[in-house]
């Protein structure tokens, strides 16, 4: 009898599918455009190590960051000039990317630069939103609210796919437990992939600690790396992962931000792991499967 974790629908996103058979992919990047420099700079090394290691990779960073603690937070460059330095980044890197979309207004410009929508965790239940970002016909990722339990996102699900998309992923980002924390049950993983999709594993917003610093969220990137782990050995079928050059310097999420030099190691070894897991001699060798 095999262990291994149930298919899922294999989704395509740019030149690769996620979910199937086919190998952890990884979606990262800075938690926002702090300017096209520092944001095509990290992009260029994100492709390199993961085209190293041959791991499916999209470019993740937010051209708004609307839920910010404060008002007096960093928000990013807005739609128009976000989606322009998401446009180059796509071109030039030749890099799928994804951003949040907030509002229904903002759906149709987004999807025309974007391969993968994604709907942000407090608005996983927002269904005008929802029905907007499936009728594009790009893939739509949905981070479960802190507040939902992996069961409840079986309505998210009935909501796109009534809208007209089959192209799902599902991300666990970590649970509201008491004030300022949020935990993680590694059981949603598996409820939520039960629904015929791909899950990801956000292992950065997982350790957020939201408000923890009063005006701005605190964090606890230490753990990242056993986050991580853990969802792998689950069987998710990707990760996310906020990533910044230095961290303590970031203008958004550093606390829960992986250092970017600290990537390659780890995705070895998470490489290794999803090999055990998924039942693969390598990954170099593994084929795309639709």
């Amino acid at each position: 009898m095999s262990n291994a974790p149930k298919i899922t629908r294999a989704v395509p996103t740019g030149n690769f599918h996620i979910g199937g058979r086919n190998p952890l992919a990884l979606i990262a990047g800075p938690c926002v455009i702090e300017s096209e420099k520092i944001t095509r700079d990290i992009a260029e090394k994100l492709k390199r190590i993961t085209a190293d290691l041959r791991v499916p990779f999209i470019f993740k960073s937010s051209y708004d960051k609307a839920n910010r603690s404060s008002i007096q937070s960093f928000r990013g460059p807005g739609l128009k000039e976000g989606l322009k330095i998401l446009q180059k980044i796509k071109t030039t890197l030749d890099l799928p990317v994804l951003s949040d979309v907030h509002k229904e207004e903002e759906v149709d410009a987004a999807a025309e630069v974007l391969d993968v929508l994604q709907i942000p965790a407090f608005l996983c239940r927002q269904t005008d939103l929802l029905v907007k970002a499936a009728g594009t016909g790009k893939p739509v990722n949905v981070k479960k609210g802190q507040f939902m339990a992996p069961w409840d996102m079986k309505n998210v699900v009935n909501k796109l796919e009534e809208s007209g998309s089959k192209n799902i992923l599902l991300t666990e980002r970590g649970v509201t437990f008491g004030y300022n924390n949020l935990v993680v049950d590694m059981r949603s993983l598996v409820l939520m992939r039960d629904y015929g999709y791909p899950v990801v594993f956000d292992s950065t917003h997982s350790l957020q600690q939201p408000g923890g610093q009063g005006t701005k969220s605190g964090g606890q990137r230490e753990m990242i790396p056993d986050l991580a782990r853990g969802a792998v050995a689950m069987g998710c079928d990707a990760l996310f992962m906020e990533i910044h050059s230095d961290p303590d310097q970031a203008l958004s999420d550093g606390p829960n931000m992986l250092k970017l030099d600290l990537l390659p190691e780890l995705l070895e070894r998470l490489i290794a792991l999803d090999q055990i897991v998924q039942g693969r001699k390598n990954q170099t060798s593994a084929k795309q499967e639709k």
